[in-house]
């Protein structure tokens, strides 16, 4: 339904009723929660979004867990100890489906019709992920931890990024890890999701000689 010029003229000005519009011009329910996908999504290779995902959200939540019961519980519990597994082992999961999901859709040259958006984005996830991970290595709170630490401090130092970012500072790295870090990475995922709502998934290269075989094929 096309707006009016009064319509217009009530929320000129007004940036909350401005957002809406925008919202519901670019990012419909329809896009947001489709009901169908293209038949090429069938493919294994846009599985792997989904599974990265699904090791985030999974982190998150055994994150949650080891911060409620601090960074040094995990040595004393036997449940800490296994939720601290979960967590460890989410995040490779975590890697290794964001790295194939990355070569995947570099492949497919993702950044096409209009998603470059999309691909930045996911770009930037994966940058940021790092950081967390390094920050993560960082709480173990064990000889393994205090020897990543003292040398990254000496790399970190010479580049000048030691002045704020102390890595032999518990406290500092666990605010980086718990709260910065994910606060980032939950914004650059929601809008790369977004963007893929909005842009839709990317087709095979070849999907427009494959649809037009098809075509041709059903017409004979």
């Amino acid at each position: 339904m096309s707006q009016t010029s009064e319509d217009r003229s009530q929320t000129r000005g007004n940036w909350t009723a401005a957002l809406g519009e925008a919202a519901e011009r670019n990012l419909p329910f329809s896009k947001l929660l489709p009901g169908t996908q293209p038949a090429y999504v069938a493919s294994w290779i846009y599985v792997f979004g989904v599974l990265t995902l699904v090791c985030l959200a999974l982190i998150i939540a055994t994150g949650v867990v080891l911060t409620i019961f601090g960074p040094s519980w995990w040595h004393t519990s036997l449940a800490g100890h296994y939720i601290n597994s979960l967590h460890f082992w989410s995040v490779q999961l975590f890697f290794l489906f964001m790295v194939v999901h990355l070569w995947g859709k570099f492949w497919m040259a993702a950044w096409r019709g209009g998603r470059a958006r999309t691909w930045i984005t996911g770009g930037l996830a994966f940058v940021v992920s790092i950081i967390a991970g390094l920050t993560g290595y960082l709480l173990q709170t064990n000889l393994d931890s205090q020897w990543i630490a003292f040398e990254a401090k000496d790399g970190l130092n010479a580049t000048g990024v030691g002045a704020v970012f102390n890595v032999a500072n518990l406290g500092q790295i666990l605010m980086f890890h718990v709260f910065l870090l994910p606060a980032v990475i939950a914004a650059v995922v929601l809008g790369h999701v977004l963007w893929v709502r909005l842009r839709g998934v990317v087709p095979p290269i070849d999907a427009a000689a494959i649809e037009a075989a098809r075509s041709e094929g059903a017409s004979r």
